[in-house]
């Protein structure tokens, strides 16, 4: 079993990275590899408990018809196929400073001061920047 551990940035709906990001970490946790998520930036909001559906007027379409996934039930989805091997912390300072709190269950609160320690334990290491114009 490897430990890979991946930084996220991107808050959720705002490029693919995230989606992305999900499905590195679904294959790895599927090949029984642990996984450790630091969320950073904006993507402190990924994990966040009251995103809900919604439907698309430009389509017509319901919230049923729309079967749009949020990336919280994502996170929930990759912790309860994890078996305990995910970890995800997001950045204490960027949760302050963004008000982002109420998470699912799963998410704890940290630092870099853990990103740097997940960094030197693990296997490989991914960082996705945000890109910036």
């Amino acid at each position: 079993m490897a430990t890979l551990t991946i930084a996220l940035m991107d808050p959720p709906y705002e490029s693919e990275t995230t989606t992305t990001a999900f499905r590195i970490i679904d294959a790895a946790l599927r090949k029984g590899h642990r996984v450790n998520v630091f969320a950073y930036e904006g993507a402190v909001n990924i994990t966040m408990a009251e995103q809900a559906p919604h439907p698309n007027p430009v389509k017509g379409t319901d919230v049923d018809e729309e079967d749009h996934p949020t990336t919280k039930d994502w996170a929930e989805r990759l912790f309860r196929i994890s078996e305990g091997r995910l970890d995800w912390i997001n950045c204490g300072l960027c949760v302050d400073e963004r008000g982002a709190g109420n998470w699912i269950e799963g998410p704890r609160r940290g630092g870099p001061g853990d990103f740097v320690a997940w960094v030197r334990e693990s296997d490989q290491v991914l960082v996705i920047p945000t890109k910036r114009p």
